[in-house]
């Protein structure tokens, strides 16, 4: 019986140095990763809430809705009854930005009841930052790039509000301005 040996060369001086080294650095890349990928991650609505009603100047109302005061206003605020002229910008938690206008007139009643409870919160020319949790914007649905159980952030500014019945006024007199509409020439 004969046996066969197979020689072994030897290990060059340093190859196992730069192994270790080697396996060193792929944990900490694989560590630095799930840092980062840690990092990204949105808390959960109820987290970020619990955790934003602690910051400076965050006041929560017995509904849920958080907000703070950017810019104070002053006068009366409006209710549900009346139409607001507000300039909004609405983004999501990672500050995607989902609706923006520096002007448009809604009424107060006709927005989701986060953002209703906040206008009548504020007064003419205040400028405030809403924090809406989903139970007060969307709920458990989507909304075009608004995801389900989604906290909204709004900073809006109330420029004015009138009541409903003083823009049904102001439209019959802007009617009766007018005139009846002209025939064309040739008829």
């Amino acid at each position: 019986m004969s046996t066969t040996a197979v020689p072994l060369h030897p290990i060059a001086k340093g190859s196992l140095t730069r192994l270790w080294i080697g396996v060193a650095a792929i944990a900490l890349a694989a560590g630095g990763l799930a840092w980062a990928g840690q990092r990204n991650l949105e808390p959960s609505p109820a987290t970020f809430l619990t955790q934003n009603a602690n910051a400076e100047g965050v006041e929560t109302t017995q509904s849920g809705l958080q907000f703070k005061v950017l810019e104070e206003g002053a006068g009366p605020s409006p209710t549900g009854q009346d139409v607001a002229l507000v300039g909004y910008k609405g983004a999501l938690l990672d500050g995607t930005v989902f609706d923006e206008n520096p002007q448009t007139a809604m009424p107060v009643d006709g927005v989701v009841p986060g953002f209703s409870e906040g206008l009548q919160k504020m007064k003419k020319g205040g400028k405030y930052r809403l924090w809406i949790p989903p139970q007060l914007g969307y709920g458990e649905q989507a909304a075009g790039p608004i995801p389900a159980n989604s906290v909204l952030v709004f900073d809006v500014q109330l420029h004015d509000f009138k009541s409903r019945a003083e823009i049904m006024q102001m439209q019959q007199m802007m009617q009766q301005q007018g005139g009846a509409p002209q025939a064309l020439p040739g008829n």
